[in-house]
């Protein structure tokens, strides 16, 4: 029964354990969503921006 016991304390030790962790890859990764959602958001401004602009005039117009 000690056996099973020291082999299942081994177990949790081993999956517990803090790991060494590689984060090369996350930096760039991160780096090129921020880039192209920045890219979206401008191209995005640039098509819909007369409409935009239309609907706030609109807008403000009624409340006055």
């Amino acid at each position: 029964m000690e056996h099973i016991s020291m082999t299942l304390t081994r177990l949790y030790l081993a999956l517990t354990a803090p790991r060494e962790r590689d984060e090369r890859g996350d930096v760039p990764g991160w780096v090129m969503i921020t880039v192209m959602t920045a890219g979206l958001v401008v191209a995005i401004t640039m098509v819909a921006k007369p409409q935009l602009q239309s609907m706030l005039s609109s807008a403000l117009d009624q409340v006055k």
